[in-house]
């Protein structure tokens, strides 16, 4: 008698998400890092690298194509935040638009909502202190932020929090700020950037970290300003 096959068990997917150039850049580092990352296998997840558009209107919606089609253990969107010098992991996702500048489609709301009657905002789900901590510890410049804007960045970051809280309760989640590369800054003097390998290197370190990680770290990381 023949033995049944045993049924194969599929590799846990960890998402990441980065976004196509916008405001006039040639190349956006979110991508660029989530594209590097595709393929990898970190802490037993494969690692899923996905380009969201830098529109209001079509990133939520391919965001959900990647979630039905992947159904991640982990979630984590990664964006341009131009002028910040270090690795921004951010903690609330405000329901709020309010674009100094139009998306790639044209389109600039100013002081709208997201969703309607819906939260008026949500936390991270990462364990960004002991990610945090990570990162200090191998020397890569980073810091906790408490604003992730009001563009499409913090669009998506609303948009992924309010899916994963509402149908995916068991999925961690967040957002994750990168600063321009150094070619995107060599024409601004005195612009902040870092290296796309340095980038890579914490986004490894960050992916790893939540991964691993059941229970944040308990200590004080906030602003004063």
């Amino acid at each position: 008698m023949k033995h049944a096959a045993k049924k194969r068990i599929a590799q846990p997917v960890a998402l990441v998400t980065g976004f196509d150039p916008f405001g006039g850049e040639t190349i956006n580092p979110s991508f660029e890092i989530a594209r590097a990352l595709d393929g990898e296998t970190i802490a037993g997840h494969r690692i899923v690298g996905a380009e969201l558009p830098t529109e209001f209107a079509r990133s939520l919606p391919a965001l959900d194509a990647f979630l039905r089609k992947h159904r991640p253990a982990l979630v984590i969107a990664l964006g341009q935040a131009g002028g910040r010098s270090g690795i921004s992991l951010e903690r609330i996702a405000v329901n709020l638009i309010d674009a100094r500048i139009a998306d790639n489609a044209g389109a600039q709301p100013v002081d709208v909502r997201i969703v309607e009657n819906a939260a008026n905002a949500y936390f991270s789900t990462l364990p960004v202190k002991a990610m945090l901590s990570a990162l200090r510890a191998a020397n890569i410049p980073a810091e906790l932020s408490q604003s992730a804007g009001s563009f499409v960045c913090n669009h998506v970051f609303y948009g992924l929090m309010r899916r994963l809280v509402r149908t995916r309760h068991a999925v961690r989640g967040g957002f994750i700020h990168v600063p321009f590369l150094p070619e995107q800054a060599q024409n601004s003097p005195g612009t902040a950037s870092m290296p796309l390998v340095t980038m890579i290197a914490a986004l490894r370190l960050c992916l790893e970290t939540a991964l691993t990680t059941k229970d944040d770290l308990h200590y004080a990381a906030g602003a004063t300003h």
